[in-house]
């Protein structure tokens, strides 16, 4: 028999059972949809991943007291790397050179019978974790000893209480004391307005640069910020800038939603002595970062034996937050699968019915020389029309759907190949489900068709 001739009794049949095509195709539509939007929204979580951290350099470095999450027992041992200066010699300004290591060897701390170091505070071979907070000091430390930093910072971060502009209540928000360095470190814009000086670091000036959704909430028209005083938990800032909306995060910093002011206004003003700093770094050398940040665990534990402290890499953030996006996707992939299966299944119980119901058509095809080639190929391609046609209406289904995805708060982006990896399950599963009702009937004997009531 032709193709031709194939493709048009495939038609006919088609063609009479309008209805039992659509319910049948009912679940390859749900399928593609399915998968055409799962595919939006694993593409809409990778963009969130980028734009929130893309005011984040690759070679960021972040350090952070650790000492809530620790849970006693041993404390974070040094590991010595290579390509650190000798730390046996002394600079100006003296600081804690007296307690650091020298790299090159000769001071290395000494090591008990357990093969740990025998620093000072360990009992029982149990150290005793203590708060690390971090000062200026460590800051000028990890410069001098450290030879991959470019740029180094001191962030806190504390709450406080905003009054001003064009509000009734007091406003409750992020504050963040920082130096004049993190402005680089984070690659912040700056709408209106500059970013505060060391120099007004230096004096305690009460100045504050606004994040761009802070300012549109204390004084609608952002440019309307420039200039204007605001009050932080009862104190007067002048406000000396406004950051272009950025839409990321930076060292757990929701950019646009917090307010920045220097970092010794902050630690006296808003946040006490008692808070934690962060220590923020950029590497010069992206591909040393990891010997970096194990220097850097080195020196910091020669100077805080008993603190406990993490150091994470902008790299493995981003890594982190990707790898979670993916597993979302891949979730969602399987459960667009399923939804193929059980549309496949109902392709392959519609045609087993259908094979039945035209058993005495399929004896008169053969008995009219049609080979089973003809009649597996026929059944086959009834198969494939019908998840085809499911297929597109369900990518046209899923890309109607896209907007009310986005009506929930979550990103959503629209791609080609969404709509090409759904038309193949589509297709696949037609095949696949198909082939056995198809083989089944290429099977039956002309003379138990013919006889078939």
């Amino acid at each position: 028999m032709a193709l031709q001739e194939i493709l048009n009794l495939v038609w006919i049949n088609i063609k009479g059972n309008k209805s039992k095509v659509l319910l049948t195709s009912l679940g390859i539509i749900v399928g593609a949809a399915t998968i055409v939007i799962v595919i939006a929204i694993g593409l809409g979580g990778q963009k969130d991943v980028q734009e929130q951290f893309k005011n984040l350099n690759a070679g960021t470095v972040t350090i952070a007291d650790n000492s809530g999450s620790s849970s006693g027992g041993m404390g974070r041992m040094p590991s010595f790397s290579g390509g650190m200066p000798s730390g046996g010699g002394s600079r100006s300004g003296g600081g804690r050179s007296s307690g650091m290591p020298s790299f090159s060897g000769g001071s290395m701390p000494s090591f008990g019978s357990g093969g740990f170091p025998a620093f000072p505070g360990m009992m029982g071979g149990v150290q005793q974790i203590k708060k690390t907070t971090f000062t200026e000091e460590d800051v000028e430390e990890l410069t001098w000893f450290i030879p991959n930093i470019e740029t180094i910072t001191l962030l806190i971060n504390g709450s406080g209480d905003v009054e001003g502009g064009i509000l009734e209540e007091e406003l409750s928000t992020t504050v963040v004391g920082a130096t004049s360095e993190y402005v680089d470190i984070s690659n912040l814009g700056l709408l209106t307005g500059d970013f505060f000086t060391e120099a007004e670091n230096e004096d305690l000036e009460r100045v504050a640069v606004l994040g761009y959704d802070t300012a549109v909430s204390i004084f609608e028209n952002v440019y309307d910020a420039y200039g204007s005083q605001i009050n932080i938990n009862s104190k007067k800032y002048t406000v000396i800038g406004v950051l272009t909306e950025t839409g990321s995060t930076v060292s757990d910093i929701t950019l646009d939603s917090a307010i920045f002011v220097p970092y010794n206004s902050a630690v006296k003003y808003v946040v006490g002595q008692n808070a934690s700093p962060k220590i923020v770094a950029v590497v010069e050398d992206v591909n040393e970062i990891e010997t970096t940040i194990l220097n850097i665990e080195t020196l910091l534990t020669e100077m805080y034996p008993n603190g406990s402290f993490s150091v994470a890499n902008a790299g493995s953030q981003v890594a982190a937050s990707q790898k979670s996006a993916d597993t979302m996707s891949i979730l969602l992939i399987a459960v667009a699968s399923v939804v193929f299966v059980v549309g496949g299944i109902g392709i392959m119980n519609v045609l087993f019915v259908s094979v039945k119901e035209r058993t005495r058509e399929i004896g008169i095809l053969k008995a009219l020389g049609s080979s089973r080639k003809d009649i597996l190929l026929q059944f086959l391609l009834e198969a494939n029309f019908i998840s085809i046609f499911g297929g597109i209406v369900g990518v046209m289904a899923g890309y109607l759907l896209m907007p009310v995805v986005r009506l929930s708060g979550m990103s959503v982006v629209a791609s080609t190949s969404a709509s090409v990896v759904a038309l193949l399950f589509a297709i696949v599963t037609g095949t696949l489900f198909g082939f056995y009702p198809a083989w089944q009937a290429a099977c039956l004997k002309p003379i138990d068709a013919l006889n078939h009531e």
